[in-house]
């Protein structure tokens, strides 16, 4: 069983991306994720070389669909608690429907691969740290605009919306309601000063 001709790459990477975020990073082995693809071992590792090369592209991959990428779009003209009230909202949407409960894909890894010392391990800290940062510099912009005039302290508020993400795609495993998972995401926002009502994604 070699790879097909007609291999796609950018389908055999939304498949086994599919099938680890279904089993995990640790339980996707070269053996599984290739009977998945349809190929054999040697056709894997000419196609990504290592299991580990596979699982950042995956992870590359994972990023362009997730409900929070329009945090990394160009600067919106709208308010960004408008920006950040929509990207939770719509992660409240996208978890609950989805029917397997997985989860983030990159939460699952965080749990999954840190605390040894490997690569990817790192790499999915900094990817969440990344997102951190990525919200301080949002509300620094709102701070400037004077969106948000009594926000003291944008790192704290960056690293507790972070916390809320990482939490609500964990929590998302057992709460499967939308609605429940939104009034809970609701609740922190308000708590923060960055709820803005009527916002979407």
């Amino acid at each position: 069983m070699g790879r097909p001709s007609s291999f796609d790459r950018e389908a055999a990477i939304e498949t086994a991306m599919q099938e680890m975020w279904r089993i995990g990073y640790q339980a996707s082995t070269v053996k599984t994720i290739s009977e998945t693809l349809g190929i054999n071992r040697s056709s894997y590792y000419n196609a990504f070389a290592s299991r580990e090369g596979l699982f950042k592209e995956v992870l590359a991959a994972y990023a362009k669909q997730t409900p929070d990428r329009i945090l990394y779009g160009d600067l919106p003209d709208r308010p960004i608690s408008e920006l950040i009230t929509g990207t939770f909202r719509e992660i409240c949407k996208e978890r609950a429907a989805d029917p397997e409960h997985r989860g983030c894909l990159a939460v699952n890894c965080l749990v999954e691969l840190t605390g040894d010392g490997n690569e990817l391990g790192q790499e999915i800290v900094d990817a969440v740290m990344n997102s951190a940062n990525k919200f301080q510099e949002l509300l620094e912009i709102a701070v400037a605009r004077g969106e948000l005039p009594n926000l003291a302290d944008t790192r704290a508020t960056a690293l507790a919306l972070q916390n809320l993400m990482v939490g609500l795609s964990a929590f998302a495993k057992a709460l499967t309601d939308e609605d429940e998972l939104w009034l809970t995401v609701k609740t922190t926002l308000i708590g923060l000063g960055v709820y803005q009502e009527g916002a979407s994604a």
